[in-house]
């Protein structure tokens, strides 16, 4: 996958998955470990290390994405809101240029 193809979504789908899988390897050697295959401790300080890279990785990109979920919210209203008050105070605005500009009513 490209960088430049990836969206935020698409980078936090792939690394929940790598977070997955790192969880799953951990897993993995810690049942070696308790069955007493000590030869284990190396692949489960890498497993321990992959994981809290994959989990920052992780909580950066959902980061990235909320961020990118309100600035698209905030497109919609300010602050995330519709401000009907001033809707309706503009809308006030122009209903009463249109009856000045009318004339004769």
């Amino acid at each position: 996958m490209d960088d430049s193809d990836a969206s935020g979504s698409d980078v936090l789908a792939l690394a929940e998955t790598l977070y997955r899988d790192a969880a799953v390897e951990l897993h993995r050697v810690i049942e070696a470990l308790r069955a007493g295959q000590f030869g284990e401790v190396r692949a489960a300080q890498g497993a321990i290390r992959d994981l809290r890279a994959t989990a920052l990785h992780v909580l950066d990109e959902r980061g990235k994405v909320d961020k990118l979920r309100k600035q698209i919210t905030d497109q919609v209203g300010a602050r995330g809101f519709l401000d009907f008050d001033g809707a309706r105070a503009e809308i006030g605005r122009r209903l009463a240029c249109l009856r000045d500009a009318g004339g004769g009513g």
